[in-house]
């Protein structure tokens, strides 16, 4: 018997889940990257304090934003109960969960030092009040003493944070696009990336050192090869989504008949950053504007893929 399909995008998950993906991949890198950086390249307290606490607070706005559209606000008790992931361990956003609240707890721990050696904090009274108590003084202390098992305790609940953003989209297997081996490769790529571009906005803007020009260098060759990556794996979805489902294949037409993809995000997002940072890295900046400007290009580029992704998720439906 002949079936007769219909295809149509789904209007669920839209802008609101493209926010969420992006604050969580973005803030979980962030503070991996800065925590990475501070233990084995330059340990450097304004790095740690700026990159921990943007990160701590992109990871508790994209989780608002979550919160925000859930039908039941009294559910989210079963995603933050860990056992959850004992009964149903395909669970992607109680495992999502559980990763971002570490990911904030380890952040804030590893930050506590740095936050009491600096002036501005005692400036505010209540901030002044917590952080001169003996429990966490002591707290701040024993920290110092297990710096790296705290920071990496961070960097692993801040590499899930990434990686789960694309298993979330993977876990739905009537969406095509969404449901295949590059969405979680793509989108911890890209939260890696847009941290790097964040972190270098920061150090060009806020953190004028010349003791960070190695790093700074450093963080733009990491970008080029992550930028290089997602274009690879871009190429190899296109590839992937071309010869797959009719699904896929409306998903695909979506995607590259779309300026906003095609133009906003491969042309502006990937490739214009890409040949600027290529440049800077080749011969050097006279000054900060062409790897500012590189920097939020891939920043804008980074939450115009996961936008994108969210509206171009076709399914089918036999009627």
């Amino acid at each position: 018997m002949d079936v007769n399909m219909t295809y149509t995008t789904q209007e669920i998950w839209t802008w609101w889940l493209a926010i969420y993906l992006y604050f969580g991949g973005l803030g979980a890198a962030t503070l991996a990257v800065t925590f990475l950086t501070d233990m084995y390249l330059k340990p450097d307290r304004g790095l740690v304090i700026w990159g921990a606490g943007a990160g701590v607070v992109l990871l508790a706005l994209g989780s608002l934003m979550l919160f925000g559209h859930l039908l039941d606000k009294f559910a989210v008790i079963n995603v933050l109960n860990p056992l959850v992931l004992f009964h149903k361990p395909d669970a992607w956003i109680a495992w999502g969960t559980q990763f971002i609240i570490w990911m904030m707890v380890w952040g804030i721990l590893y930050a506590l030092p740095y936050v009491r050696e600096t002036d501005f904090p005692r400036k505010v009274p209540f901030i002044r009040g917590l952080i001169d108590q003996p429990f966490v003084i002591g707290i701040a202390h024993l920290v110092k003493r297990f710096r790296r098992a705290v920071g990496w305790l961070a960097v692993v609940n801040g590499v899930g944070v990434a990686v789960y953003t694309g298993l979330l989209l993977q876990s739905f297997p009537a969406v095509p696009l969404w449901h295949n081996p590059a969405v979680p490769l793509l989108f911890t790529i890209s939260a890696f990336s847009t941290a790097m571009a964040f972190l270098l906005v920061v150090m060009y803007t806020l953190m004028h050192d010349q003791a960070h020009e190695h790093v700074r260098v450093l963080y733009e060759r990491i970008d080029l090869v992550l930028i290089a990556a997602e274009l690879v794996v871009l190429f190899s979805l296109y590839q992937y989504l071309k010869n797959g489902s009719e699904s896929a294949v409306r998903s695909l037409e979506l995607l590259w008949n779309d300026y906003g993809w095609v133009v906003g995000f491969i042309g502006f997002g990937l490739i214009a950053p890409f040949f600027l940072e290529l440049k800077g890295v080749i011969q050097g900046w006279r000054s900060r504007v062409p790897i500012l400007t590189a920097s939020v290009l891939v920043l804008i580029g980074g939450y115009l893929l996961r936008h994108y992704f969210m509206y171009a998720g076709v399914y089918a439906y036999p009627w």
